[in-house]
């Protein structure tokens, strides 16, 4: 566990947005069976500030995280607002992400259950065999090397380098690490990655040989993907991240206090 120093600063629109969208990802991760009871973390750059991101007191369960229980930790690994243990892997796992990957600016790490079914086989793959799974197409970095827990930064450095400029890295024998540019646009992956996961495994448990998709139709579909990430002049994954929220809203949770 780190020691905390709490500064009394004022939190900007922009980062209580953040705070708030942060607070929304975990709820939804218990909604739809992502978290691990108190472990796994989500982190996201507070706005403004490149050396500073937003992480969760360790202890607290996902489904009672709020907007409000967020600290502001440093690149020295330092609480500089807010108060609460930091667990040694969030900080060795997502302090180098961040720190080495600049399109990194939201890291969300997870043990999700068919995700994680898939980076304790031998072949680790997301199979490039389902209509969602294309939207992963050459964006999936793989880390084969489990090293046990990680509590030293050279494993997070060492995952840093694995991600490279890639969005998402399965992490063999442990879990996936998904980055983005936005809380909205990580968690729109993150979900859309378990769920491709999920069906990978429940085809392959049929014991059939899974159906290729002709190599042309794969190119024209990346392409389809690119030209359709907007509708209607907004982007799809801000407005399915909205949607969720307004899920949350109705269920009456209170993670934007």
């Amino acid at each position: 566990m780190r020691a905390f120093q709490s500064k009394s600063v004022a939190v900007s629109p922009a980062e209580q947005q953040a705070r708030v969208d942060l607070a929304a990802c975990h709820r939804l991760a218990v909604h739809f069976g992502m978290n691990e009871g108190i472990d796994n973390h989500f982190t996201i750059l507070v706005p403004n500030i490149p050396d500073q991101f937003l992480l969760a007191p360790f202890g607290l369960h996902w489904s009672e995280v709020k907007a409000s229980d967020f600290m502001v930790v440093d690149f020295d690994g330092r609480i500089v607002r807010g108060e609460g243990p930091i667990e040694d892997t969030a900080l060795y796992i997502h302090l180098p992400v961040h720190q080495a990957a600049p399109h990194a600016r939201c890291v969300l790490h997870t043990h999700m259950p068919y995700a994680t079914a898939l980076c304790m086989l031998d072949d680790p793959r997301l199979s490039m065999t389902g209509q969602s799974a294309l939207m992963f197409h050459d964006d999936i970095a793989y880390y084969v090397d489990y090293n046990g827990l990680a509590f030293d930064r050279g494993e997070g450095e060492r995952m840093a380098a694995a991600l490279g400029a890639k969005s998402v890295l399965m992490m063999s024998n442990h879990g996936v690490l998904v980055t983005g540019p936005s809380l909205p646009a990580t968690f729109e992956r993150l979900y859309f990655l378990e769920r491709c996961a999920q069906l990978q495994v429940l085809a392959l448990s049929t014991g059939r040989p899974l159906k290729q998709i002709p190599p042309a139709v794969v190119e024209r579909t990346i392409a389809q993907y690119a030209d359709g990430s907007g509708v209607g002049g907004r982007n799809r994954a801000e407005l399915h991240f909205e949607a969720l929220k307004r899920m949350l809203d109705r269920i009456g949770s209170d993670y934007a206090r």
